[in-house]
């Protein structure tokens, strides 16, 4: 029986079964009680460590990577996603079984004194994108840059969702579901996999015979987008907007869902329902957040698992092939999950 399987059974996110099974401790008491009862239900024991399948790495080939959070507060919450996800890694494969390391710096221009204090083989960097000059201090030290933010000149190795399929996917579904007059919104204009999404989805839209609108918010400049708090005024300015397109957009695209609730609280406000006045399809599917909503429509998962073994699995190439020329891109494709309805669970 696979985790994810456990973790749809007994509603939970597949990083909290991994830390069930590793770290019982630290699970709310309520969901190990489920993920024990399905595990029972099944007959599901994990193997020991040393027990399970695949190579067993000694102890002193353990990888030591660090994690740099670049504009973010140190021990922020709202980053436990990183550790959650290799976690889960972990429970099916010694191979991610790294001694990690957690970075933070509060702008662009700070190199983390745990960089060198840590003594990494290398660096995974996530968040705003550093400055030259911190950039020319980590030559010596392997690292990938890991999904936001990158600008194109970025001279290094990336790991990143695929951003324009996103964006064409969701054209397709919108004109799937029958929809001629579309809008993508969003409160962050200048976050980079927004901009991209974005710009696939009107031109994709376009190519289809659609009618797009484009409904986004004011620019943030220098903010991380590893924190982000919108307010509820930003949704109710969006939805202001879109009940002045005209004819008015009855397909929404939605790139992030860090604002859905409020934004689909204001649609509620201003007297419009889903499924009779709209369909929205958001562009990331994050299982706390969507869980959370009372309406739950189609979502795109950028697949963010499979993003952070790519990006573990390509530093660890990268320590071991330091001198390897040229820059290295990898895209991962996204899916989407059908909306949640009656109850039901997305698998």
């Amino acid at each position: 029986m696979l985790i994810t399987e456990i973790a749809r059974k007994a509603q939970v996110s597949p990083a909290t079964v991994s830390r069930a099974i590793n770290q019982p401790q630290i699970v709310a008491p309520g969901s190990l009680a489920r993920i024990r009862a399905v595990m029972d239900q099944h007959n599901y024991v994990p193997a020991p460590i040393n027990h399970r399948r695949g190579p067993k790495p000694r102890l002193s080939d353990q990888r030591r990577i660090g994690v740099w959070f670049v504009g973010a507060k140190r021990n922020s919450p709202s980053l436990n996603w990183f550790q959650d996800q290799l976690l889960q890694a972990q429970s099916n494969s010694a191979r991610y079984r790294v001694d990690l390391r957690l970075l933070f710096s509060n702008t662009a221009d700070d190199l983390p004194a745990g960089i060198a204090q840590e003594k990494l083989d290398g660096l995974i960097i996530q968040g705003m994108e550093p400055s030259p000059a911190c950039l020319a201090k980590l030559r010596s030290l392997p690292n990938v840059w890991f999904m936001t933010r990158r600008s194109s000149t970025y001279p290094g190795d990336f790991v990143e969702p695929n951003n324009e399929e996103n964006g064409r996917l969701a054209a397709d579904h919108l004109l799937a579901k029958g929809h001629k007059i579309v809008a993508v919104i969003s409160p962050d204009p200048e976050y980079s996999a927004v901009h991209r999404r974005v710009k696939a989805f009107l031109a994709r839209a376009t190519e289809i015979g659609l009618t797009p609108h484009s409904l986004l918010g004011k620019s943030n400049p220098g903010v991380s987008y590893l924190e982000i708090a919108p307010t509820h005024n930003e949704s109710a300015t969006l939805v202001s907007a879109l009940l002045k397109t005209t004819p008015r957009a009855t397909g929404l695209y939605i790139p992030v869902d860090h604002f859905c609730g409020s934004f689909f609280r204001a649609l509620r406000e201003a007297g419009l329902k889903p499924e009779r006045d709209f369909d929205a399809i958001l562009g990331n599917y994050n299982p706390i957040i969507y869980q959370n909503l009372d309406y739950q429509p189609a979502v795109i998962d950028i697949n963010l698992s499979t993003l952070v073994r790519q990006v573990v699995d390509h530093l660890f190439w990268r320590i071991e092939n330091p001198l390897a020329p040229g820059r290295i891109g990898i895209t991962i494709s996204p899916s989407i999950l059908p909306p949640r309805t009656n109850g039901q669970n997305l698998s």
